[in-house]
């Protein structure tokens, strides 16, 4: 609980504060905008980040997520006409979150337009696909080559193609991230095999329903006053001494949902044939995979002591202090696998990266006066096991600390032990 006045939000008007938890506790399914072109795993809730954005924040503000994941925050900061800055390891984040960060043009979305019409007819079992070979050599048709298979990847290779003839890197990338959502959806966690014929009809529909959300997302964004997103493949740890952000000027808001301590999550791998984890999405994004779900996740799942992702979040966490001012708010959505033993490490880590929590006086009597939220449908935890720790999610606020108590470390300080 706070010590003081100074430890909380007060100066949040109680309607404010009342938006916020119920924006928080919103059980909506995620839609809107460009938010469906890719079921991005643990994705942040973008009624809450709309919330928190107009909370904290006014039009032309930079609003920064440092685990950008499938960029829900800066989605919602270009509709919300702010400035989004965001940072990820992954190269799949980078890519699914540029496509839908793109404002593209009214002459753009009439030529998807019709690529949308014909794109299904592309996928032709009869007609010969081309094997993209350097990605076949390095592993990535993984679990793809089994003969129940073929028929998905030859309508793949096909779809993948017809991007490529969009005729320019933006609209090629849009392109083959309708073939990223159309294949995860006929392989990610599917027991059974899916037919061509629906393919080509989920291939036809999420063409139609992605287009329709990148008008959407034009339109919201140009009458807020259009601003940019800037998206930085690289560790968030160190990203203060990373020359491109030490030049913006300091987020009002840092919003995030960085990766959970303890829960594993495949950021990076469909399941594909029951738990066979396959790297197929970075093949259709055109992208390179890491190295390994410890890349991604900040620590080993083998690992229980959790030691690399308390350094790594502490490292983290003390970039965004040392590029934050006095005046940034910081909002982070989070769960643990268990709360008791792992919420006060957490926030010692917040602690020692030299930022100060703060609460929201209308829940100071409810539980620890944190803001917890229900997960609905988790699929990647909840499913399996029904409500656990691991399905529920509290949202915590930091400022920095006041100078005197400020103790953030160097760079070389904050690499993860082995």
């Amino acid at each position: 609980m706070y010590e003081s006045a100074n430890d909380t939000l007060a100066g949040l008007s109680v309607a404010a504060q009342a938006a916020l938890v119920a924006a928080a506790r919103d059980g909506a399914p995620v839609r809107g905008l460009t938010h469906g072109f890719y079921k991005y795993p643990a994705r942040f809730s973008p009624v809450f980040a709309r919330a928190a954005i107009e909370t904290f924040t006014q039009p032309g503000d930079l609003v920064l997520d440092p685990h950008v994941g499938g960029g829900t925050s800066l989605v919602e900061a270009l509709a919300a006409g702010r400035e989004g800055v965001g940072v990820d390891i992954s190269t799949l984040a980078e890519f699914v979150t540029g496509v839908k960060c793109t404002v593209f043009s009214e002459a753009e979305l009439a030529t998807l337009e019709r690529w949308a019409q014909r794109v299904s007819a592309a996928v032709n079992i009869h007609k010969p696909s081309t094997t993209i070979a350097d990605y076949e050599q390095l592993g990535y048709y993984k679990h793809l080559k089994h003969p129940s298979r073929w028929r998905l990847r030859k309508a793949i290779e096909q779809s993948i193609t017809s991007a490529t003839r969009l005729g320019s890197p933006r609209l090629e990338a849009f392109g083959r991230c309708v073939v990223l959502r159309t294949a995860q959806w006929a392989l990610d966690g599917r027991s059974r095999i899916t037919g061509i014929g629906d393919f080509r009809r989920v291939l036809h529909d999420s063409a139609q329903e992605m287009i329709a959300g990148a008008h959407q997302l034009r339109a919201t964004a140009s009458a807020k006053g259009e601003q940019r997103a800037t998206i930085f493949r690289r560790s968030a740890i160190g990203m203060d001494t990373e020359a491109g952000l030490r030049e913006m000027r300091a987020p009002r808001l840092v919003l995030t949902s960085p990766p959970y301590p303890g829960v594993h999550v495949l950021y990076h791998r469909w399941q594909v044939d029951g738990r066979k984890e396959a790297p197929l999405p970075f093949m259709i994004a055109n992208k390179l995979d890491g190295s390994g779900s410890s890349y991604y996740t900040m620590g080993d799942r083998k690992n229980s002591s959790l030691n690399t992702y308390f350094d790594s979040i502490k490292g983290s966490m003390s970039s965004v202090a040392a590029l934050a001012d006095d005046n940034t708010i910081i909002v982070q959505m989070v769960a643990f696998s268990s709360p008791d033993a792992q919420l006060p490490r957490y926030l010692s880590a917040m602690r020692a990266s030299g930022l100060k929590e703060m609460f929201l006086p209308v829940i100071e009597n409810e539980g620890d006066g944190r803001l917890w939220r229900s997960v609905p449908g988790r699929r990647w935890y909840s499913a399996q096991r029904g409500e656990t720790p691991g399905s529920k999610e509290v949202v915590l606020f930091h400022r920095r600390a006041p100078a005197p108590d400020r103790r953030i470390a160097t760079t070389s300080q904050l690499r993860p032990s082995a």
